[in-house]
């Protein structure tokens, strides 16, 4: 305590309960009354020492420290709260008036610099009037009420505490998490791959990097492939993902039912900005009993017998296409082969799968063009951390939601009035929704939420990977206008002046497969799987530990020197008779039993668009644009593949 500054400057606090009072010396005098009062000690004196205070029947200690000044003041320290009330009795009763005042727990006590006291005034006598009555205090929780100072601070207090609390979990929670980081990296650094660039961020920086320049993730990893090897590691946080790029791998997990899809990936795409997506489809369903009984339901309407009698609707949607082509092929117009190849094929699929007539090749304003298009920017922008609240994205956002609410809506409609005709026995429509409606009823099940996640798969898979895997291959063949010639030639020795094709023509058309097969090899729509391992596991001499996510990828394997001479040529000769096969190193359709159910399907669609295609046009690319992929989930050209058509000499005979 600091006696040499001017008294009545001076505040002094005590805690708990503890009142010091200030005064000038032998100001403290026994009180008039019953109770026997005195002041035992060194009050008044010019040495520090301990006295005693007894009021009544109250006894206290008290400290005394004498002043600096002959003028200064006494300080008598109370250390007892039940000695309060006659301690100050007696500071009332003294030669000086003494004032006190309490605040929350400590007690503030402030009196003037010692000077001899003035007489005191006569105090007027009290009137005899009745004192105004005073105005009621607002209770607590009405208008006009406040905390009082004590409770304030006691809620300033705990909320300082709690936060304090807070910031020491959460720095234990930081260090134990940086812990497990250092744990997973001691685990898993034994497996090849790059330096990361984070120690909690890993190798996302890179990525991130590459996405915001529209580079495609997949050439990094074809960067690392050739300098670390076929098995390499990927971090990203306290994840560590293993790239398997060998045919040995490739076998291992793909050819075997006992590698389920991995949770983490495939869960990601069960719903968009938390509206249903692809929920627990033939694509994303990690359960194989429950994936084998769907496949299995679904196997009748993709078998040879049933795709040979989807030969008219292939030739109808395709010649609709040439209809419009048609209209463009004069040269000089320039227009983009995805988005015509995106809308035929939607016809296509909702045709044969659905028994519906969208008409996205000739009603502009059809909305499904675009919601599947919202639907594929949806899963590109859910790979951004935090996307849903971002205020620049939530339009997107919006948009997608709708786009998948729409087709959620049209598929139960369409299931509904199928189901029902089925029932009635007035359906007599050739497509899938039939055969797997019939299918879930001989297995009786019904499960239209698992029927429509099937929908919604066939709609935006079953026509996005067709359309992509077209446009490829137009931009390859006008690429290379040797391989155009020679497959063209093909085309018209096979088809002649046909204007139908029929399923015995598809396979004569040799060339043309090998063409769309080398193009599935450079620029496949699906780039790859992801599995996930239970246990531990050793491929290329690499352990790789139980519990890991493995990738494959058909588009890296494509384009490696040990697996494919010259891999960035263009070759169809690769997939010639003589040529060697290419096992476990091509998988545009994945492979083993989750293999894509529609291959076949998709391959002949392709076939039946590009050879009509091919008869009848001639196609070169505008100059100026972009080869670059764009990955959206499924790989697709950026630019759109941009081009204009000139019609061919058809062949003599040829009905339009």
């Amino acid at each position: 305590m600091r006696m040499g500054t001017p008294f009545s400057d001076r505040l002094l606090v005590r805690w708990r309960a503890c009142l010091s009072v200030r005064g000038t010396a032998g100001s403290l005098c026994p009180a008039p009354g019953p109770a026997r009062t005195a002041v035992r000690g060194t009050p008044g004196g010019r040495r520090q020492g301990w006295g005693e205070l007894e009021a009544g029947t109250v006894c206290c200690s008290f400290l005394f420290i004498p002043p600096r000044a002959p003028t200064g003041s006494q300080t008598l320290a109370v250390t007892s709260f039940g000695a309060l009330p006659p301690f100050q009795h007696l500071c009332r009763a003294g030669r000086k008036r003494w004032h006190y005042h309490s605040h929350t727990t400590a007690l503030i006590t402030r009196f003037p610099h010692a000077h001899p006291r003035p007489p005191p005034r006569a105090r007027p006598r009290p009137s005899a009037r009745v004192p105004a009555a005073r105005p009621a205090r607002p209770q607590p929780g009405t208008q006009g009420w406040e905390a009082p100072p004590r409770a304030m601070a006691a809620l300033g207090g705990l909320a300082a505490g709690a936060l304090l609390l807070l910031l020491l979990l959460l720095l234990l929670a930081a260090g134990l998490y940086c812990c497990y980081v250092r744990h997973v990296h001691a685990k898993y650094d034994h497996i090849p791959g790059a330096p990361r660039e984070s120690f909690l961020l890993g190798h996302l920086p890179i990525v991130w990097r590459m996405l915001e320049k529209q580079e495609l993730i997949h050439d990094l990893f074809l960067q690392w492939s050739e300098k670390y090897g076929p098995v390499i590691r990927f971090n990203a946080f306290h994840r560590v993902s293993v790239m398997i790029l060998s045919p040995e791998g490739v076998k291992e997990f793909l050819m075997s039912p006992q590698y389920p899809k991995d949770r983490l990936v495939y869960g990601r795409i069960f719903n968009m900005f938390g509206v249903r997506f692809l929920g627990n489809g033939l694509v994303t369903d990690r359960n194989y009993e429950h994936w084998h009984k769907q496949r299995k339901v679904m196997d009748p309407a993709f078998s040879r017998t049933y795709l040979i009698g989807l030969m008219e609707t292939f030739n109808e949607k395709a010649e609709e296409l040439m209809e419009k082509l048609e209209e463009k092929a004069d040269g000089k117009k320039e227009f983009s082969m995805l988005t015509m190849m995106s809308r035929v094929t939607l016809d296509v699929i909702a045709k044969v799968a659905f028994g519906m007539e969208l008409n996205a090749l000739s009603d502009d304003r059809t909305p499904f063009p675009h919601a599947v298009t919202m639907i594929m920017k949806g899963m590109t922008e859910m790979r951004i951390p935090f996307v849903k609240y971002m205020p620049g994205k939530q339009k997107m956002i919006k948009e997608a939601r709708e786009s998948l609410r729409l087709l959620r809506r049209v598929g139960k409609e369409c299931i509904d009035q199928r189901r029902e005709a089925i029932q009635s026995g007035k359906e007599d429509t050739l497509d899938i929704l039939t055969q797997i409606l019939k299918g879930d009823a001989l297995e009786e099940t019904r499960d239209d939420e698992n029927i429509l996640d099937n929908f919604v798969t066939f709609f935006v898979a079953g026509h996005e990977t067709t359309a992509n895997q077209l446009s490829f291959t137009v931009m390859a063949l006008a690429q290379h206008p040797e391989i155009m010639e020679r497959v063209q030639a093909e085309v018209d020795e096979v088809l002649g002046a046909k204007r139908d094709i029929n399923y015995e023509d598809l396979g004569k058309l040799k060339y043309l497969s090998q063409v769309l097969k080398e193009s599935l090899r450079l620029y496949p729509p699906v780039p790859g799987t992801v599995r996930w391992t239970e246990k531990e596991n050793v491929i290329e001499g690499v352990r790789i530990p139980a519990n890991t996510t493995v990738i494959f990828s058909t588009y890296i394997m494509g384009r490696m020197e040990r697996y494919f001479e010259d891999p960035l040529t263009f070759n169809p000769e690769r997939f010639s008779k003589d040529a060697p096969k290419p096992y476990y190193s091509y998988f545009p359709f994945s492979l083993g039993p989750r293999s894509c159910i529609g291959q076949v399907f998709a391959q002949m669609e392709a076939k039946v668009v590009m050879a009509k295609l091919l008869q009848r046009f001639e196609v070169q690319l505008v100059p100026g644009q972009s080869f670059k992929l764009l990955d959206s989930g499924t790989l697709r050209p950026l630019d759109g593949v941009m081009c204009k058509l000139k019609p061919r000499s058809l062949p003599k005979g040829f009905q339009a």
